[in-house]
């Protein structure tokens, strides 16, 4: 049996490039992008993924790989598979970014601990609240979210050589300001405990000036923080399934889908 060159050409065509767009999204995509999973785990997955959805994606129309115009697609391909797993990294940091905020706030930041997905020194309280994010983000099934994202994107950024608007990397960007905000609203209330935890004990200092309000207060807002953030642990799954919305909106318009 012999196969002519062309469809040889075609046959790679179709696998190495969408191979590229999807391992690009599981190398940086929420929980498997995290530098403590082997890149052999994340490449294999890549192919087996690749392997069982290029029957269902449109044959490429690029073909001319042994060419400068294919280094340009291959970095296409490249852009759009990090836009779309950089999603989800947004995702877990507005929780990692509230708990930081937090940890700060009621003393709890002298407690550090290493981050495995990028290897930092975080307050524990962020690594917390990032542990319990990542698990929601497979418990709302944000793996097979992603790769029917990536899937669909096929569809309508075909592999031509075309590329994307400059609004689709502006929509990244302005996400990013919606991070911070969700970050502090997850933390006012929190933040308003603390702020009249201190209040009292600067009325206590005021009243009897005597008491030695460093090594009272101290320990007291340490305590008072880990109340605090344990009486509001209950609006973190709401939180989550509110910024998991949007960041859902935020891929379909990266993709060009409805949400």
């Amino acid at each position: 049996m012999e196969y002519p060159f062309s469809v040889v050409i075609q046959w790679l065509s179709d696998f190495l490039l969408p191979l590229i767009r999807i391992s690009s999204m599981i190398m940086i995509m929420a929980g498997l992008g995290a530098k403590n999973v082997p890149a052999r785990i994340k490449m294999g997955l890549s192919v087996v993924v690749t392997f069982v959805v290029v029957p269902v994606l449109p044959p490429s129309t690029f073909t001319n790989l042994f060419s400068f115009e294919m280094i340009l697609v291959v970095i296409q391909q490249m852009l759009i598979g990090t836009a779309i797993g950089f999603a989800s990294i947004l995702l877990l940091n507005t929780f990692v970014l509230a708990g930081q905020i937090l940890a700060m706030q009621t003393g709890l930041g002298f407690a550090s601990v290493i981050d495995p997905s990028n290897g930092a020194s975080v307050p524990a309280v962020g690594q917390f609240f990032l542990i319990l994010a990542t698990l929601l983000f497979f418990v709302f099934n944000g793996h097979l979210m992603m790769i029917q994202m990536v899937v669909h994107s096929f569809d309508v950024l075909p592999i031509d050589g075309n590329w994307w608007s400059v609004d689709h990397y502006w929509d990244i960007v302005t996400w990013g300001s919606w991070m911070f905000t969700t970050a502090l609203v997850l933390s006012l209330a929190p933040l308003t405990a603390m702020l009249v935890i201190n209040m009292s004990f600067g009325i206590m200092t005021r009243a009897a000036p005597q008491l030695n309000v460093f090594s009272i207060g101290f320990p007291l807002t340490l305590v008072a923080g880990l109340i605090i953030i344990w009486a509001t642990l209950g609006n973190f799954v709401s939180q989550f399934e509110f910024q998991w919305l949007k960041m859902i909106e935020l891929m379909c318009s990266l993709v060009g889908c409805s949400p």
